[in-house]
């Protein structure tokens, strides 16, 4: 297939172009109010600095995947590829302003320089996902689909589905009905009419909702202001050459390699979906992405999103990322995303992000094999543990307190709240292990569940996993030998114990001259 006989977008590049453009504006909106209340950062480094090197990095790598899609498209003459969805990674941005920029303000009173450390760790975050691309490809070689999945699915119905469903049902009036029309047009494939795209519908009558019974606060006000983007290299050596950065590497560290596994994940989620892409240039352009919006003063990675078999399901394309990199670089640029949001609510656009997280969340049952079934559900617990959290803290700083000042002893009797901080630390990497162990166990391969335990203790020793500290800043994680060392000691004995098996098994085989195969589910 040449590209001549490709178009640059199809009917339904619409659909995906508004849940993606809606997704990557609640970013913004997160970026623009936390920098503001909690960070009180000048509007001047918001729309001046933060917001176009957010827009350099989400343009060019949305032309990126664009490209690429197209290129796959090309090399396998098929006309319904579609590309990687990418973005602004949310639970970064929340660790970046939490756990990094926050700490430095409350200590230094210094918004600009929690700024600018804010830059460092954005840049190493890049670094790290460059390095990660070189090795990216052997470890999905050796993940089970079902714990790369698993992972996805957690937080898909986690961070995505129950945040968005919240927000649903705050506000009924407005956006019950949306979702009714995409739930029509996605789940019963209902035409509309003038074959109006079901996203562009919902989000027509969503406003029209809003503004007719009052949800929307005054007249939208036109705004105006270019903002080019600003090389920010100087800032970002004079905080390299500080050692205060050095402080938040146990927050910069395990997410960027958090953002490479979730990128990982998101490709195997694409490859399941039926596009094939390669590992290695998809994780280079996300770690290079990360990279330029920290020269041009972001301090917020970008990665490969999660969503893109719900974009597939649409019937978006390639087009979808590139009016979305056109949109999102046209009001960061110009000073218009508040006329945006004065505009349209999130309520009309928010059901399309619910059903890509329940897309996600299916897909992980759907397409690995059906035995694995229960491998996939002991993954999903840890970023429902993560996310329990998060409403723990939420709660507690709404009574205007934190997890510090209320110590772990107020839930005693209550809430395991240990248990659920300690599975939280790194629930990426836990929600894989355990699900693979759960994979290798159905499979009955017990001596490769013992590896993936034997992995699951050294992270624990060496701080990726499990192991904490509660400061008055948050939770952060605790790196160092023996960081946790109740897990490590737990994981061996896991691993002992699928070796002792293992061995059982191996010689009772041949004993009775059968090999341990035979006795394996068969695969349906």
């Amino acid at each position: 297939m040449t590209d001549a006989r490709l178009p640059l977008f199809v009917r339904k590049d619409l659909d995906g172009f508004f849940g993606l453009m809606i997704d990557n504006l609640i970013q913004l909106i997160l970026i623009v109010s936390l920098c503001r209340e909690l960070i009180h950062l000048p509007d001047a480094y918001i729309f001046g600095r933060i917001l176009p090197g957010a827009a350099i990095s989400i343009l060019v790598g949305n032309f990126f995947y664009a490209w690429q899609g197209r290129r796959v498209a090309r090399e396998t003459g098929r006309d319904d590829v579609t590309a990687l969805p990418y973005g602004i990674n949310t639970v970064s941005l929340f660790a970046y302003i939490f756990f990094i920029m926050l700490p430095i303000y409350l200590e230094t009173k210094d918004p600009v320089w929690a700024w600018q450390v804010g830059l460092v760790a954005c840049l190493l975050n890049g670094l790290i996902e460059v390095v990660g691309a070189f090795v990216a490809e052997w470890v999905r070689r050796m993940t089970p689909r079902a714990a790369l999945l698993s992972a996805l699915a957690g937080i898909a119905i986690t961070f995505i589905s129950m945040d968005f469903s919240f927000r649903i049902f705050d506000k009924p009036l407005i956006a019950l009905l949306p979702l009714a029309l995409i739930l029509l047009s996605y789940f019963a494939h209902q035409r509309f009419p003038l074959g109006l795209p079901g996203g562009l519908v919902a989000i027509l009558c969503g406003t029209a909702l809003a503004w007719g019974l009052g949800g929307m606060s005054g007249k939208p006000a036109a705004t105006f202001a270019l903002s080019p983007p600003v090389f920010t290299g100087g800032a970002l050596w004079q905080a390299l050459s500080s050692p205060e950065f050095l402080k938040y590497m146990s927050v910069i560290f395990p997410m960027g390699i958090f953002n490479v596994v979730g990128s990982l994940q998101n490709i195997e989620s694409a490859d399941a979906a039926g596009d094939r892409y390669k590992t290695f240039p998809s994780l280079m352009a996300n770690g290079i992405g990360s990279v330029a919006a920290a020269l041009f003063g972001s301090a917020f990675p970008t990665t490969i999103y999660i969503g893109h078999p719900g974009w597939k399901r649409l019937g978006a394309r390639s087009g979808y990322s590139a009016l979305n990199g056109i949109f999102i670089a046209f009001i960061c640029l110009t000073g218009t995303i508040q006329t945006v949001l004065d505009f349209i609510p999130l309520e009309a656009g928010i059901g399309i992000l619910l059903y890509i997280g329940i897309i996600i969340t299916a897909q992980a049952f759907q397409e690995t094999p059906k035995e694995h079934a229960l491998a996939v559900a002991l993954g999903l617990f840890p970023a429902l543990a993560a996310w329990g959290l998060l409403m723990v803290e939420t709660g507690l700083r709404a009574a205007g307190k934190t997890l510090y000042q209320a110590g772990l002893g107020a839930f005693a009797g209550s809430l395991a709240i240990h248990g659920m901080i300690s599975l939280e630390r790194g629930f990426i990497f836990t929600s894989m292990i355990l699900a693979a162990i759960g994979v290798f166990l159905l499979e009955r391969q017990f001596l490769r569940a013992a590896w993936w335990s034997l992995a699951a203790a050294v992270f624990s020793a060496i701080g990726i996993i499990h192991a904490y500290e509660l400061t008055p800043g948050g939770i952060v994680s605790r790196f160092g030998f023996f960081a946790a060392p109740e897990f490590v000691a737990a994981y061996l004995m896991l691993c002992v114990l699928f070796v002792a098996v293992g061995w059982w098994e191996k010689n009772k085989s041949r004993s009775t001259g059968s090999g341990e195969r035979s006795n394996r589910p068969k695969r349906g």
